[in-house]
C-alpha cells in the first residue's frame, strides 16, 4: 500500500478529531466543513513533500480527504440524530 492511502485515509478520523477541538475552542459550526478541506489540503502537501506525489495529486487526494472527513462527521450525526428522534418518538 501506498504511503499516501494510509496517511489519507487516518487523516480522515485525525481531521475528524482535530475540527471537534475546533469547535469546543469557539470555531462557528459553518466554517467546520471549509477547515477540514484547509486541513486535508495540508495534510495532503505533507504527503506529498516526504512522498512522491505530484501537486496535482496532492490537491486531488487532499480535497478527498477533507470532503471525506465532513461526509463521515455529517452522516454519522445525522444517524444519530436519527436514532435518538425515533427513540423519543416512541
Amino acid at each position: 500500500m501506498d504511503i499516501e492511502l494510509i496517511g489519507g485515509i487516518s487523516a480522515v478520523f485525525i481531521i475528524i478529531g482535530l475540527i471537534q477541538a475546533l469547535k469546543n475552542f469557539g470555531l462557528d459550526t459553518k466554517l467546520a466543513p471549509v477547515v477540514a478541506i484547509i486541513l486535508g489540503l495540508a495534510v495532503s502537501f505533507g504527503l506529498a513533500y516526504f512522498g512522491e506525489t505530484k501537486a496535482f495529486e496532492a490537491i486531488v487526494l487532499g480535497l478527498a480527504v477533507g470532503l471525506s472527513a465532513v461526509g463521515l462527521y455529517s452522516s454519522t450525526k445525522n444517524t444519530l440524530e436519527g436514532y435518538r428522534n425515533s427513540k423519543e418518538e416512541e
